[in-house]
């Protein structure tokens, strides 16, 4: 069992909530878990017990008591994958809809990093235990190419290719309206909403450069299909960029309410190409993938009814 103490000092802790403080000050908890550490009476201030939900004031005590959880190894599930390349340096997957690419708070089955345990043991030696082999992600909803790791060399040498934003990614998207030009670039800084942390927003105290590329590829009477090009890689950063400029992509359901209402079984969002030196040879290699049958009915089902 752990305790710690802090004492509230101006200006910054003034008035946040006591949760997202205790989350800024002890990394080895999530929000969630301090919340239910409130819950069970083990945070006080000033020897009173607290709601999450406090705000807090200059010269506030603070003191919780909390139990770290050993870790957990990530085990192997035997989940189907769909490889469209490989060879002894890396796989290139084709990530389905619905799927999360790793483990993360509350999420401990069923992601993509299980299933390459599984069907690539060898994995778990490359890379972060959480994210074996695994060099950048695509939201849950997003479907399309991603670049596995087999060795250690292709893991340094991909992450360096990705921080030095060489790897070149495009994505097809279907968003709501029409642009304001057939081409160009959003570059609004985002980072974490203010007041709804799981949330990203171009508003926000804590602001990170972003750079998206679109070129439109066809337009119709309420939607626009785009060419969409993440120079940058933050979380969200398509959905949150084009949802800013008032063209939400379709089926968004988090940052495009009327999108989200549009009739699309998901997001229309699709990683359909992946271009980057390969680890081994040093070549420019590129992969695509055609657009899933989902989202390739609804596009059908909209040109049709353009046409009458």
């Amino acid at each position: 069992m752990s305790r710690k103490k802090f004492l509230v000092t101006p200006p910054a802790t003034i008035h946040q909530r006591l949760d997202r403080f205790l989350t800024e000050k002890i990394k080895e908890l999530s929000r969630a878990q301090i919340q239910r550490l409130d819950d069970k009476g083990k945070v006080q201030v000033n020897e009173q017990a607290a709601k999450s939900s406090q705000r807090l004031r200059a010269g506030d005590r603070i003191d919780i008591e909390f139990l770290i959880p050993g870790p957990q190894k990530i085990q192997g599930e035997n989940i189907p994958l769909s490889i469209i390349f490989e060879d002894d340096q890396i796989l290139i997957v084709d990530k389905p809809s619905g799927i999360v690419v790793h483990p993360g708070a509350g999420v401990r089955q069923g992601t993509l990093a299980n299933a390459l345990l599984f069907h690539y043991p060898k994995l778990r030696d490359i890379g972060a235990e959480e994210r074996p082999g695994i060099v950048h992600r695509l939201d849950k909803e997003t479907s399309g190419l991603m670049v596995v790791a087999r060795t250690q060399k292709a893991y340094t040498h991909l992450q360096r290719q990705f921080k030095n934003k060489v790897v070149d990614k495009h994505y097809i998207g279907l968003i709501q309206g029409k642009m304001s030009a057939q081409q160009g670039k959003i570059t609004w800084p985002i980072g974490r909403h203010p007041k709804h942390g799981a949330r990203v927003s171009v508003k926000t105290r804590t602001p990170r450069p972003a750079e998206t590329r679109f070129t439109v590829k066809q337009e119709f009477e309420r939607f626009t299909l785009l060419d969409i090009q993440p120079i940058t890689g933050r979380t969200h950063q398509i959905r949150v960029h084009l949802a800013a400029a008032g063209h939400p992509i379709v089926g968004d359901r988090r940052y495009g309410r009327q999108a989200g209402k549009a009739g699309c079984p998901r997001l229309f969002l699709h990683s359909y190409l992946l271009s980057f030196h390969h680890p081994g040879t040093g070549k420019k290699a590129a992969f695509t993938s055609p657009l899933p049958e989902d989202l390739k009915i609804f596009l059908n089902t909209i040109e049709k009814d353009q046409d009458l």
